[in-house]
């Protein structure tokens, strides 16, 4: 089976599928990317870049449309030279958000495509709205409908979609989501898993371990959509009740969804300049080697968790798998995986009263709550686990790639290069 994998910065969401592809010597795997980084063992890297940025004289509606547009004609002819080569794809696994799928079924119209369909935007139910101190009016509704047109012409061309969560596949357009497969990306469980024995080493040197009590936060970026403010408005109460805590928190200074703050600071400078916090107990850690991050959350005596409704985190699943006991925000991604006092405890996000009181009482807890850290660990084995999500993924690919349909007219050469050419 040939496998083309379309993702700007690879592998996203596709490293462990294409890595477990490769390992098949009869499957030829390729993946188009932005990213001048190594690929999965097996797997051969195309490069691509658009031709030029989006116009600032362009409506900012469609700004992001013709961003779309322009990665799309640099993956379409990526493709044509493919083609030129005789690699013809079986199937096509790309994430349509940056518009990099626009015109793949255009060059390989034989080519099943699957979407991986991430996220879907709404003015309201989802993350804009959430906060109550936001305006959501006409014209924030009129630009998300206009961001979403990219993803409707993903949804109208892909063969299938693949979504992580039901929540998210609910956010879907109706009439798209009986193609929209809901597999989790997949926890590597093995690895992500309890450690009586674990330390975590901080920079001066000093090592924590579970016999500490150790409160965890971790991001990407430390951000709003994450929940970072209420956590960080948080920190005082828990230090407060809990004299000997440290306080660990993972991440970088950038943002990743939303907007960075007004005056151009990050939102740690921001928050720190609000919650005076003990450097000696509070402890910014930046961004963390994977095999670093385990052994935090390892040692966690309370994990929090917290999202505004928006795509749920691959560290609130590798928290759980980890055995700590995650207080989350009780939103709808949290609420998919987490029951209250089942396998976590659930909070409201923006109260920094119930987040502390909450991780406190978890923190004092103790080995009084071995019953629910080995419940949140049960309850990503068969759902949400590597071994199970991966051949799950495995059986769509292969369906996919054994359907037969009429051969379309091969798209012409013509058709896109001239695209190309007035980028």
């Amino acid at each position: 089976m040939n496998v083309l994998f379309v993702h700007q910065n690879m592998p996203g969401q596709f490293g462990h599928l294409a890595a477990a592809l490769a390992r098949n010597p009869a499957n030829r795997v390729v993946f188009l990317t932005k990213a001048d980084r190594t690929p999965p063992a097996g797997v051969a890297r195309v490069l691509y870049r658009p031709a030029r940025a989006a116009h600032a004289a362009t409506h900012h509606y469609i700004r992001g449309f013709e961003t779309a547009v322009l990665h799309g004609q640099a993956v379409a002819g990526a493709c044509l030279a493919m083609r030129e080569r005789n690699f013809v794809p079986d199937v096509v696994v790309a994430h349509p958000g940056w518009g990099e799928s626009l015109y793949v079924k255009d060059v390989f119209p034989s080519a099943k495509l699957l979407s991986y369909c991430e996220f879907f935007y709404h003015a309201a139910g989802a993350d804009v709205g959430f906060d109550p101190a936001e305006a959501v009016d006409a014209e924030v509704a009129a630009r998300l409908r206009t961001k979403n047109a990219p993803l409707l012409l993903a949804l109208a061309a892909c063969d299938r979609g693949l979504c992580p969560t039901r929540w998210q596949q609910s956010l879907q357009p109706a009439e798209y989501r009986d193609k929209i497969e809901v597999i989790f990306d997949g926890i590597d469980a093995e690895r992500a898993r309890p450690a009586a024995d674990a330390s975590f080493a901080l920079p001066d040197g000093t090592r924590l371990t579970r016999r500490d009590r150790i409160v965890t936060y971790v991001a990407r970026n430390l951000e709003p959509h994450r929940g970072f403010p209420s956590f960080m408005r948080a920190i005082p109460r828990i230090l407060h009740a809990l004299p000997d805590a440290h306080v660990l928190i993972a991440g970088r200074d950038g943002v990743s969804y939303g907007q960075g703050p007004a005056d151009g600071r990050t939102w740690r400078a921001v928050m720190v300049e609000e919650v005076a916090c003990d450097p000696a107990r509070v402890h910014f850690l930046g961004p963390l080697p994977y095999g670093n991050y385990l052994r935090l959350l390892q040692i966690s005596a309370a994990h929090v968790y917290l999202t505004v409704p928006f795509v749920l985190s691959w560290s609130a699943l590798e928290a759980l798998a980890a055995g700590c006991v995650v207080i989350g925000s009780r939103t709808p991604p949290v609420e998919e995986i987490i029951g209250d006092g089942d396998n976590g405890f659930l909070v409201d996000f923006f109260s920094p009263e119930e987040i502390a009181e909450r991780t406190v009482a978890a923190v004092r807890s103790g080995d009084k709550l071995d019953g629910l850290r080995r419940r949140a660990r049960a309850s990503v084995i068969g759902r949400y686990d590597l071994a199970t999500c991966l051949p799950r993924q495995l059986r769509l690919l292969n369906e996919m790639a054994g359907k037969t349909t009429p051969r379309p007219i091969a798209a012409g050469r013509a058709a896109i290069s001239p695209m190309a050419a007035q980028a």
